[in-house]
């Protein structure tokens, strides 16, 4: 057994640049290879080392090809192809690069929908590769044939079917420059079997534009003035940043404005690490559960300023009660989003980080005291309604899923990476946790797609094996990608897991005790032993039941030098406030 996870361990640290390929020299002085040899080729010369995958009978030729060069592009085989693009998710999300997946047709490649879907919402940058049936076969309802361009259009940025092997170069070429560029997203490779196996006279160059395709709009500096004009002539100023603060690398700019400028500054959820959590300018948590300072005074700012998001319902409740006092001005990379949701009185379209630069010298000195006071008195509501109880529960009550996060903080010390799944968890996990780095928080925002946090784990401790990566999921979400312990048996790659298990679907059953009179419709959860399902993956586990016993088993998990898995039994019916009913005006917000 022993041989076999280390014939399978990854080592990121020691890939070899050796050629393994047979390579055949044209008399034009260029190679000429398979498609399924230039896949492999490509995918190296635009810096990947790393793919996730699940091979299959249309997409064989490339795992051949694979195979040969594998000292040079690791495969990490997952046991779902679902998994495979929540690993390259996590992956891209911890490191900024490029995240690859690969698969069969049929239902290979309609497993990956999924995760391709929640790339897109999420503006994760992906390469995604799914074998075909031969050209002269498309069309006819071959085995394993489905139309994965038709199904994937609407949730990638681009895609394209592959037919000839001579296009293969181009096309990947293009699909990186695509991903990668502008407000970032998933491309699809569909490559017949055919095309994998012809022979061409290869050669590769990266893509660095496209005719009519202009990722980022040309900065108007003239509206960054007008933006500097409002933000230094407002009494109460706002800044709500997301994930194109992390996206285009602007989180030094970022803190030096809200230092400058003195204006409090709050965060959507894709958003969270851009600043750390503990900046005395950092004022919360936006959206549905949000803190309640920033959302309830998002309806008094006088200036609200948008930086790197795209105005979520989850964000805004009832975009007729939003914001409608304040002159919005948005700092936008996509055109599509500006206006879309809320109206703008100022829209900067551009690269965020080159926004920010050229706004910072316009942008006067100033502190606004007396307006961040307002959020002090707010913080205070809130602590004392709803935090002090979380965190330090009384009257006999389990533990919760706040004190849990909150012992993880004292032992991660505010360092690690927290990837979470969807869910009640989630929320506790974005309100609660503490962040010191960037690129900290992975969850799966837009899409709320459960089952993403293990394996998208799995990728982020891939991509930064120098950082702790800790996992906290349900165990409802737990379930639906439970298999990709296998992933992590055979890889060894040391995640560490949290189960915070209510023995419920918790956000589902939270809805239905405050909206549905407490019918708890198919929410109830009768689970396994998972302690003994994560032992059977020789990954070592522990479950905590007791309070009393909560700090050490933390302690123990993050001192593990491999993967652990512990399972914290939290109260049952326990509900994450503050809240806004859906619909409901930001003004509207519930603190119980």
């Amino acid at each position: 057994m022993e041989e076999l996870l280390e014939k399978n361990n990854i080592d990121l640290n020691s890939i070899s640049l050796e050629n393994k390929s047979e390579e055949k020299i044209t008399n034009m002085g260029k190679i000429k290879i398979s498609g399924a040899e230039a896949v492999i080729r490509c995918l190296l010369a635009e810096g990947v080392d790393l793919v996730y995958g699940y091979p299959g009978g249309a997409i064989m030729p490339v795992y051949d090809e694979l195979y040969k060069f594998q000292d040079q592009l690791h495969h990490v085989l997952v046991r779902h192809e679902q998994g495979a693009t929540h690993a390259a998710q996590g992956y891209a999300r911890a490191t900024g690069k490029v995240g690859v997946a690969i698969a069969t047709s049929g239902p290979g490649a309609t497993n990956l929908v999924t995760g391709i879907a929640d790339a897109q919402i999420d503006s994760t940058p992906m390469v995604c590769i799914t074998g075909q049936v031969g050209k002269h076969l498309l069309g006819s309802d071959a085995f394993q044939e489905t139309d994965i361009i038709g199904i994937s259009t609407p949730v990638t940025k681009w895609n394209y079917q592959v037919t000839e092997a001579s296009e293969i170069p181009e096309i990947i070429a293009k699909a990186f420059y695509i991903a990668r560029s502008g407000r970032p997203g998933p491309v699809l490779i569909d490559i017949t079997k055919n095309a994998q196996f012809d022979e061409f006279e290869f050669s590769y160059e990266k893509c660095t534009s496209i005719r009519s395709y202009h990722p980022v709009p040309k900065l108007n500096l003239d509206k960054v003035a007008e933006a500097a004009a409002l933000i230094n002539s407002a009494k109460k100023p706002f800044i709500v940043f997301g994930q194109g603060v992390i996206l285009s690398q602007a989180e030094a700019e970022l803190k030096a404005l809200i230092e400058k400028s003195g204006v409090p500054a709050a965060w959507t959820i894709l958003g969270l690490s851009a600043l750390p959590t503990d900046h005395s300018l950092n004022v919360g948590m936006l959206g549905m559960h949000g803190n309640y300072g920033p959302n309830l005074l998002t309806n008094e700012c006088d200036v609200l300023i948008a930086l790197g998001m795209r105005f979520d319902d989850r964000v805004t409740g009832n975009l007729n009660t939003y914001a409608k006092q304040a002159k919005v001005i948005h700092f936008e990379i996509d055109p599509a989003e500006v206006d879309k949701n809320v109206k703008t009185e100022v829209a900067v379209l551009g690269d965020l980080k080159e926004a920010l630069t050229a706004l910072l010298p316009l942008i006067e000195k100033n502190s606004h005291e007396s307006w961040h006071n307002e959020f002090k008195i707010k913080d205070k509501i809130e602590f004392d309604s709803v935090i002090k109880e979380e965190l330090n529960p009384t009257n006999g009550k389990g533990i919760s899923m706040g004190e849990t996060m909150e012992m993880i903080n004292k032992h991660s010390k505010g360092d690690a990476i927290i990837v979470s799944d969807v869910g009640q968890h989630q929320m506790f996990a974005c309100r609660y946790a503490k962040f010191n780095q960037t690129k900290s928080n992975v969850t799966s925002g837009g899409l709320g797609t459960m089952g993403f946090a293990l394996p998208a784990a799995i990728g982020a401790k891939m991509g930064r094996p120098d950082r702790e990566v800790v996992a906290i999921i349900g165990d409802g979400g737990f379930q639906m990608t439970i298999q990709e312990l296998g992933t992590i048996f055979q890889t060894k790659v040391p995640v560490k897991i949290v189960i915070l298990n209510n023995e419920f679907l918790g956000m589902v059953r939270q809805w239905q005790e405050l909206f549905f009179d407490n019918r708890y419709a198919s929410t109830n959860m009768i689970n396994p032993n998972f302690v003994a399902i994560a032992e059977g993956y020789y990954i070592k586990a522990k479950k905590v039941t007791k309070r009393e016993d909560l700090d050490a088993a933390v302690a123990e998990m993050m001192a593990s030098k491999d993967s652990y898995f512990l399972e914290v039994m939290v109260e049952k019916e326990n509900n994450v406030f503050p809240m806004i009913p859906t619909g409901a005006s930001v003004s509207d917000i519930r603190l119980s």
